[in-house]
């Protein structure tokens, strides 16, 4: 049986809320990835074409720090990746984490939430922050309530 790990981001709490039952359906380690500089309102104001996470999108080298390299990713042979869908790929944050830690064998189950959109090109936007030995998956869009039975109903689908 894999070690498992939950890691997320998350800008309005969505995310948080669904990670934490994901951990705790599927008994796993619970991560938060927090920026050193917090987003405003104004930069998760996403019809605000000059917004911190608008230029964010547009800009791939950009690239947030994160308060702590805490993170036991060593630990752990499956880490799920949670985010907010910004503009159909994960925030840079993201890229952040994954390039602050070394993935070489482990598998990476991606999860987000989304207020419409779907994963779009958030796989291959984060490839190229992880080693080249680890999987990367696409994983599920988990809007809304998720109980900890359907998570990990999902979850054991996966077959890890």
């Amino acid at each position: 049986m894999s070690k498992k790990l939950v890691a997320y981001f998350s800008a309005t709490g969505n995310t948080r809320n669904v990670a934490k039952v994901l951990s705790e359906a599927i008994d796993a380690g619970l991560y938060e990835i927090n920026p050193q500089e917090p987003y405003t309102k104004a930069d998760l104001d996403w019809t605000n074409k000059k917004s911190r996470s608008s230029i964010e999108m547009n800009n791939k080298s950009s690239r947030p720090a994160i308060t702590d390299k805490n993170a036991a990713v060593s630990e752990y042979d499956v880490v799920f990746v949670g985010f907010p869908i910004w503009w159909y790929i994960a925030p840079t944050i993201i890229n952040t984490f994954l390039e602050s830690y070394d993935f070489a064998g482990k598998t990476i189950i991606l999860f987000a939430t989304s207020g419409g959109s779907g994963f779009g090109k958030a796989v291959e936007s984060l490839k190229g922050s992880i080693d080249a030995s680890a999987a990367i998956k696409e994983g599920r869009i988990l809007n809304g309530r998720q109980t900890k039975e359907n998570l990990k109903s999902w979850v054991d689908s996966l077959g890890l």
